[in-house]
Parts: C-alpha cells; sequence; structure tokens
C-alpha cells in the first residue's frame, strides 16, 4: 500500500490491522477510495490479521458518496464490492467513527461488525435530500438494527442522529471520547478476540423484522401520517417499499429491491433538481471569482437598528452565530417589545430542548438594548432593520455614520430599495452593503448580500463570512428594485392578482400553486406576511389597499383576502369576492372564463423565468444556479423542480419563448420574452 495516489494506508499492530481513509476534505467515497479500501482488505486477509480496525484520518469519517462522479457510469470495485469484503470478513472489523458518518459512509460502517463512535459523532441517510434512497444497503440493515419505525424516521428526515441517541435505538455498538478513539477502537477488537471472535453482521438480524411484521400496515400508516411533507417527492415512497420490503422478504431479495429502486429514482427529474440544487447551493456560498482578494474583518459585536418582527429576527439570528448584538431603538415602548420577543424566543428554544440552558443563558447575556445610538460606536457591523422608506434609510445612514468606527460595516434589510442612494449619504461608500434577510430572521436561510457600485472587496468578503457564521446561504446580488427574489417574485404576484380580478376565485389559484409544489399559495402568503407591510406604500387604488383600508391585514387581524378563526385556519370570503368584484369593475377589467390549473401555472411562473433571464442579463445575478437558489430558499420554489431557471430548461427554453409569446399576444407587453432569454433559447442553457 504505498502507491503516493493512495488515499488508503494500512499497518498492522498486535495482530489488527488498522485500514485508514486520508481523503481530505472529507473522506468522500469515490472510485479511489473503494479501489484503496478493496485492495487494503484482501491485503489484510491474505496477511491472516485477526481483526480490522476501519477509521479515518482528517476531520470527519466517511462523509458520504463523491456525488460529482455519478452519472459517470459503473466502476469496479464499487461500495458494494467493499462492503461485501468487510461484512465477509473472517475476523472481527470495527468501523471508528468520527465527525460525521452520512449515506455510503454510514452504510460502509453497518457493514462492519462493531461500530464504536466519538461522543461527538453524528451519523444520518441523507440521500431522501438528493431525491434517492441509500442504495448500498442501508434500507435493509438499518431497519434491522433499529427497527423499521425508527429507520423510516431516520432516512425519508435525512437527519443527523448524534452518537448518544445511535447508542440508544442499537445503530451503534459503544461511545468513546474523541481524543481516545482509534485506541479504544483497537480495544474493541482485542476485547472482541478475547470475547470468541464473534463476527455479529445487521443482515442476520431478525428481533426486529420478526416484530415489525406483527405490526400491520406500519409503514403505509407512516407514509399516510406525513403525506403532506412528502407532497411531490418520490423518494420518501420508495424508502417506503425499500423498508417494507426489509420487514418481508429475506436480506438479498430486499437488497435487489432496493437496488431497482434507487436505479429508477436516480433517473427521475425530481432527483437530478435536488442534486442540481446540492451543488447551487454550494456554489452560491462561495465569495465570487473576482472578490476573492477582499479581506473580511473580524466579527464580534453586532449592531442592529430597530426591535420590530425583523430586527429581532436579525438580532436572533446572530446570537445564535455566537455574536454579541447591541439592539437600538429610538422608544423605550419599542425597545422593551423587542427584548421580550427575543428572550422568549430564546426560552422557547430551551423549553423545546433545541438549545441548551447554557447556551440560551449565554445568548441572552450577549444581547444589549439601548436607546443611545452611541451603544453601536464599537460593534463591527451594523444593520439597519427600520421602516422600508428611503428618506428614514437616509437619516439612519447618516446618523451611524459618524457614530460607527472607522473600517466598520453598514448594512441595510431593505428589502427594494435603492443601496446605492443610502450609501451617498455616507463618507464611506465601500463600506455600504445590503443585508436582506427574509422573514422569520432567524430561521430562513436566504441572505440576499447586495453589492453597492462601491461596496469594497473587503465589505462583500466580511457579509459572506457573516452569512456562514449565522448559518445562512449568502447570494450576492447587485442593485436593482427588489435585488434578485423579490423582483422575480413581484412579476408572480401580479399575475396571481391579475387573474383573480377576471374572475378566477383566489382559492383556485392558491391551490395551483399548491399543486404544484409550493408550501403556500400567493393569497396566503400576503396574508401571513400582512397586508399592512405592502398596502401602507401604495398610493394608487389596488385589491391589497381596500382591504387594508377595510382593516384587513391577514392572518394577524382575522381577515384578508381570506377569514381567519382563532386558530389562524383560513376559508373563503364572500366580502372579499365582493371587494375584487368592485375593483374590477372601477378598473374595467375583462372577465374571462375560470382558468384551468396548467394555464394559471404558465401564466404566473413563466414571467418570473423571464425576469430571472433579464437579473442574468443585466448581471444582477452571477448565474442562473444563484437565481434557482433564492428562488427555493426565499419563496419556496419547491427544490424538487429545481427552481424556474432549471425548470425552464426541462421545459425547453424554445417552448418557453413560444409560451410567453402567445400570452404576450393575449394579455400584452407583461409576457415579452426579453433577449437574453431569446440570446439562450437556441442552446437550451441558461
Amino acid at each position: 500500500m504505498t502507491e503516493s495516489n493512495n488515499p488508503i494506508s494500512l499497518r498492522i499492530d498486535g495482530g489488527i490491522a488498522i485500514i485508514t481513509s486520508d481523503s481530505p476534505p472529507v473522506n468522500a467515497i469515490s472510485a479511489r477510495v473503494c479501489a484503496g479500501l478493496h485492495a487494503a482488505f484482501l491485503e489484510a486477509k491474505a496477511k491472516a490479521v485477526q481483526a480490522v480496525v476501519l477509521h479515518c484520518a482528517g476531520r470527519t469519517f466517511f462523509a458520504g458518496a463523491d456525488i460529482t462522479e455519478f452519472g459517470g457510469g459503473p466502476y469496479h470495485p464499487n461500495l458494494w464490492d467493499v462492503i461485501d469484503l468487510i461484512e465477509d470478513f473472517p475476523g472481527p472489523v470495527i468501523a471508528a467513527i468520527h465527525g460525521t458518518a452520512l449515506g455510503g459512509g454510514l452504510e460502509m460502517a453497518l457493514g462492519a461488525h462493531y461500530r464504536v463512535a466519538a461522543k461527538s459523532a453524528k451519523v444520518g441517510l441523507p440521500e431522501v435530500h438528493l431525491g434517492i434512497l441509500p442504495g448500498a444497503g442501508g434500507t435493509q440493515r438499518t431497519p434491522r438494527l433499529i427497527g423499521a419505525a425508527r429507520a423510516l424516521d431516520l432516512i425519508t428526515s435525512g437527519r443527523q442522529m448524534g452518537a448518544k441517541e445511535a447508542l440508544e435505538c442499537g445503530l451503534i455498538d459503544a461511545i468513546v471520547s474523541d481524543e481516545a478513539l482509534l485506541k479504544d477502537a483497537i480495544a474493541s477488537a482485542h476485547k472482541a478476540l478475547a470475547d470468541g471472535g464473534a463476527r455479529p453482521r445487521a443482515r442476520d438480524k431478525t428481533e426486529w423484522t420478526n416484530k415489525d411484521r406483527t405490526e400491520k400496515d406500519l409503514v403505509a400508516n407512516f407514509l399516510k401520517a406525513n403525506a403532506s411533507k412528502f407532497r411531490g417527492f418520490k423518494a420518501p415512497q420508495a424508502i417506503g417499499e425499500a423498508v417494507q420490503a426489509a420487514i418481508d422478504l429475506p436480506f438479498e431479495d430486499g437488497i435487489k429491491q432496493e437496488i431497482d429502486l434507487f436505479n429508477v429514482l436516480v433517473e427521475t427529474t425530481e432527483s437530478k433538481a435536488q442534486r442540481y440544487y446540492f451543488f447551487a447551493e454550494r456554489e452560491a456560498s462561495k465569495l465570487p471569482a473576482d472578490l476573492r482578494d477582499g479581506k473580511s474583518i473580524a466579527l464580534n459585536k453586532i449592531g442592529v437598528i430597530g426591535a420590530g418582527t425583523m430586527g429581532s429576527g436579525i438580532a436572533l439570528a446572530m446570537l445564535g452565530g455566537g455574536l454579541q448584538v447591541v439592539v437600538v431603538e429610538v422608544a423605550e415602548s419599542a425597545l422593551e417589545r423587542g427584548r421580550k420577543q427575543i428572550d422568549g424566543t430564546i426560552d422557547g428554544l430551551a423549553q423545546r430542548g433545541r438549545l441548551s440552558l447554557e447556551k440560551a443563558a449565554a445568548q441572552k447575556a450577549a444581547a444589549i438594548f439601548s436607546l443611545d445610538f452611541s451603544a453601536l460606536a464599537d460593534c463591527d457591523l451594523i444593520i439597519e432593520a427600520v421602516f422600508e422608506k428611503m428618506e428614514v434609510k437616509k437619516e439612519i445612514f447618516a446618523k451611524i455614520d459618524s457614530i460607527a468606527k472607522p473600517g466598520a460595516i453598514l448594512a441595510s434589510n431593505t428589502s427594494f430599495l435603492n443601496v446605492d442612494e443610502m450609501a451617498a449619504v455616507t463618507q464611506r461608500p465601500a463600506d455600504i452593503v445590503g443585508l436582506h434577510f427574509f422573514s422569520p430572521a432567524n430561521i430562513m436561510r436566504l441572505l440576499e448580500i447586495v453589492r453597492g457600485a462601491k461596496s469594497s472587496p473587503g465589505a462583500i468578503a466580511t457579509s459572506f463570512a457573516l452569512a456562514k457564521k449565522i448559518g445562512k446561504i449568502g447570494v450576492m446580488s447587485g442593485v436593482c428594485h427588489g435585488f434578485i427574489a423579490n423582483r422575480i417574485f413581484a412579476t408572480r404576484g401580479e399575475q396571481c392578482e391579475r387573474i383573480s380580478e377576471e374572475g378566477t376565485p383566489l382559492e383556485a389559484i392558491d391551490r395551483a400553486l399548491l399543486n404544484y409544489g409550493f408550501p403556500m399559495g400567493h393569497f396566503q402568503m400576503m396574508d401571513l406576511a400582512g397586508l399592512d407591510v405592502l398596502a401602507r406604500s401604495q398610493t394608487e387604488r389596488t385589491v391589497m389597499r381596500d382591504l387594508f383600508q377595510m382593516g384587513r391585514s391577514g392572518q394577524k387581524t382575522k381577515g384578508g383576502y381570506y377569514d381567519y378563526d382563532d386558530n389562524r385556519k383560513g376559508s373563503h370570503s364572500d366580502l372579499v369576492t365582493k371587494v375584487i368584484a368592485d375593483f374590477a369593475s372601477f378598473k374595467a377589467i375583462p372577465q374571462r372564463p375560470l382558468m384551468e390549473e396548467q394555464a394559471i401555472i404558465e401564466r404566473v411562473l413563466f414571467p418570473v423565468i423571464n425576469e430571472g433571464a433579464k437579473v442574468l442579463g443585466e448581471g444582477v445575478a452571477s448565474s442562473a444556479s444563484d437565481v434557482d437558489v433564492v428562488a427555493i430558499l426565499g419563496y419556496g420554489w419547491p427544490v424538487y423542480r429545481g427552481g424556474p431557471m432549471f425548470w425552464a430548461e426541462q421545459i425547453g427554453l424554445k417552448n418557453v419563448v413560444a409560451k410567453l409569446r402567445a400570452l404576450e399576444a393575449e394579455h400584452g407587453p407583461a409576457f415579452t420574452p426579453c433577449d437574453y432569454l431569446l440570446q439562450k433559447a437556441d442552446s437550451g442553457r441558461f
């Protein structure tokens, strides 16, 4: 095992072979890794070692398959070959797990006879997030070790399970200290030999499958109970079928069914979309190439101006990232409301076990509340989250410009407004950026990082570093009204509202979006966000403004586009139907027949594609995949459709252009295909 390009090494210590993978950064299971492991186990077998410890160098155990090799054709030896060698090895094989054992990494460990994990280790089978299922025995060995119910939960959620839970349910056999993992794994090998050298195999266990066989409809009931969560995804149903096979069939037959199901899933558009998104999200999070020379400043203390819903959410996000936060308000009552919101959210997380008491106390202690803007003087970054009005924003920026220390980044949480106008009132335009959080800011993962005309590479680098620190996906946008997400989805909203004014009920429009895969319809989303948020700034008559002036702001007032009960459950409103009809009459909007669902989808979503093409053509977005990331994270575009730009390519860009031309002929210039879309139509790719 001396080849320089071989990531696998083997050494023998007291009759125990230690096989180590050293393939940074995450020991991904590639063709090269599989070849090295296969050769190492054959060598260990040839040298008649008594037992093997399988372990990884670096920060983690095998963290999954190398999905960049998907679609590259079969290779041998592969992961299945390696697991067969491990499982049938003549002596005990102990998997020494640290960091994360995910996907194929956990499947490899399940092939071992014993699993010893570091205290901080986590395990999981996240393939469902790629639209596939574990294809190397994960759906067959896991139910045999922990039962079908737990296996279904683990595999369909794709969640990571901590070592303590994994030990309690039987997925691993022992927990040891992080520092002594390899030493204790070797000791476990010696103990297994001293106890007779037993080689228990997960595939042979029957206690759970015998029990699960007696529980009628276990898998069917699980899938039914989670139907709303799994809506639109194909992998969970296939996972259910594979786990059912583990209950009903001999191991070899179950493995065959698992592989057949995997091969079907990997060719679906849904899986291709989810795999595309996996890479798109990672690319979006990277600092653009032309800015990689920018040096980010150290971030320790963050200022937040405004303690309303958005400001409090931003403060919570910062506290969750381990930062100290100064929250400033102009009124004591507003500041106190913000303090209660922040403390209450942290306490709630602790009560639900999602935050330790120690961390909750530390976060609350790291929050400073003040009515004095001078409290922001030593902050490394200050973000304003005040009313969405340019005059107010400019006033705030002029004020903090004179207070903030040299080199501090000044940011706006604006959703639509021009960041360059705000920068112009300061003496430090290079330090000004937009940081557009999505509500609720402490939960939503998207952060649009808006690069102003004079924003320095360092300011943008710092913004990306902040996004990573607080667990957000940063996506860079240029300056334009609405940036990427709000700009492209404004077109959807305009068409939803226009269709309703032409006589198609709100419920039909929202239902079409739900059936396409969005978590909620346009009008449901507006009611959740609050009609007052947008209606206050509207100067012309709209249905939304009419409803707002009637005291209907959405769920919070028990009435918006829909009526709401005490549990915020929405229902049809005859009053709103009349308001829409009155407005249509006022605007002389022609009434049309009730639209079919597919026609609704094309009319409301093809403009999103067109607007996405516009932001690409203008350079507002760096790539089509960035547009898709903001659509999925910001507006709930279903990930199994890949985002508007990926979806357009699946339909065919020429077909999109043709449909837009037809809509343009019927409804006007709102559907005129943009030049960039026309340029890309021949190649079919953005």
